[in-house]
């Protein structure tokens, strides 16, 4: 058991590095997710004030 966890430097490695581009890809992916969301609420606000809507307490965070 001992020896699968403490298995070749070279596969450790990379294992490692598979670990690392995995956590690479999914913040980018996070944040052009993150981006998108942050833009579409932008707009939804921008039309919500172009329409005379100022008053957001029917919100539940306002």
């Amino acid at each position: 058991m001992l020896e699968t966890l403490t298995g070749e430097p070279v596969l450790l490695g990379l294992a490692a590095l598979a670990a690392f581009a995995v956590a690479v890809i999914a913040l980018k992916i996070a944040v052009k997710i993150a981006v998108r969301v942050g833009i579409v609420a932008a707009i939804v606000l921008a039309g919500l004030y172009t329409a005379g809507i100022t008053d957001l307490s029917f919100l539940p965070f306002f």
